[in-house]
């Protein structure tokens, strides 16, 4: 029943989906959420099946919450609802310290390790995602076009930074999160930090670890942000994510897929100077900061040479990232 204890509340933090907590008591129950249209409905039955079998498997994970009428999601005005079990725990939006670097490669390797005895036929799916032959096509058409001389040179120093990439190995698909942006990890607030469950579930899905872990490091590796300017590598960050993450997942993975996880960042940050690069051609896609840049041509320059940065910084590294990964 419904009564005067309880509240429903904002959370602030995800940049997609439109969350809130509901409290009884002022102890929090249960979160609530309003899906970005990218998400269709059928992405709960997902999220409903992948979370059971990691509870079963004894990780902390939220659960959905069906309607009293056993629906997994309700539509209002178009847009997806849904709700889930509350998990306490604490979010971080950089990586601080190699220590919460290896406390978060560890919680992913649970996860990884876990869902790796999952048999399971996703009911949605993103197209395209890390399609990087594609990006490049884009860019390389904008570029040849030459519209906008400043992203003209930005872009031939990007498709060079592509050439240049190591190729990429036939990989397994595996069941992956799909987003391991730092703040999707939830931690216990004493120290020292543990991982305590993985959210934003709705980008679940199969691909290879070279991207999921890639993209990972792309995030978790550059602590201080996507702009140019304070762009670095951090390999001791590298070191203590992927080290713990390896004692957790052992030798279900073979070197060639751990040494592609390397190759996997590199490309991610390719693809993504790529497609800020593109942007600053076509000024419609990224969201800007117009407190900070005159438009979003120029914040996607700034961003696209940032990425660019990123993506020499760890070729300049890529040895010592291998010799990491043990491959």
């Amino acid at each position: 029943g419904w009564d005067d204890d309880h509240a429903v509340e904002p959370l602030s933090g995800g940049l997609i989906n439109a969350t809130y907590a509901v409290r009884r008591g002022g102890a929090p129950i249960a979160v609530v959420q309003r899906l970005h249209p990218i998400f269709a409905g059928e992405v709960n039955l997902d999220l409903e099946h992948v979370t059971a079998h990691l509870a079963r498997a004894g990780l902390t994970t939220p659960r959905l919450l069906r309607t009293r009428a056993g629906d997994a999601w309700i539509t209002d005005d178009d847009r997806v609802w849904r709700a889930l079990t509350w998990v306490d725990g604490v979010a971080h939006h950089a990586v601080t310290s190699p220590a919460l670097a290896a406390a978060g490669g560890e919680l992913v390797g649970r996860f990884h390790r876990a869902v790796a005895e999952l048999s399971y036929d996703y009911a949605f799916a993103r197209a395209g995602v890390h399609d990087t032959p594609a990006h490049l096509a884009r860019l390389r058409e904008r570029v040849e076009g030459g519209a906008v001389a400043e992203a003209v040179e930005l872009g031939h120093d990007v498709l060079a930074a592509a050439a240049a990439l190591p190729p990429m190995p036939a990989l397994p698909l595996r069941h992956c999160h799909g987003d391991l942006k730092i703040s999707n990890l939830l931690f216990s607030a004493d120290a020292p930090a543990r991982g305590v469950c993985l959210v934003d579930l709705d980008t679940l899905g199969q691909q290879t670890l070279a991207f999921e872990l890639g993209d990972a490091m792309r995030s978790w590796c550059n602590p201080r942000g996507e702009d140019a300017g304070a762009v670095g590598f951090d390999l001791a960050i590298f070191a203590a994510a992927l080290g713990a993450w390896r004692d957790v997942v052992g030798d279900r993975v073979g070197a060639a897929e751990r040494a592609a996880i390397v190759v996997g960042l590199e490309t991610v940050c390719v693809e993504l100077a790529a497609r800020f690069t593109t942007d600053a051609f076509d000024d419609r896609y990224f969201g800007w900061d117009p407190a900070r840049f005159p438009s979003r041509r120029a914040h996607n320059l700034v961003r696209a040479r940032g990425q660019l940065a990123l993506a020499r910084a760890v070729r300049a590294a890529r040895a010592d990232a291998l010799a990491v990964v043990g491959a």
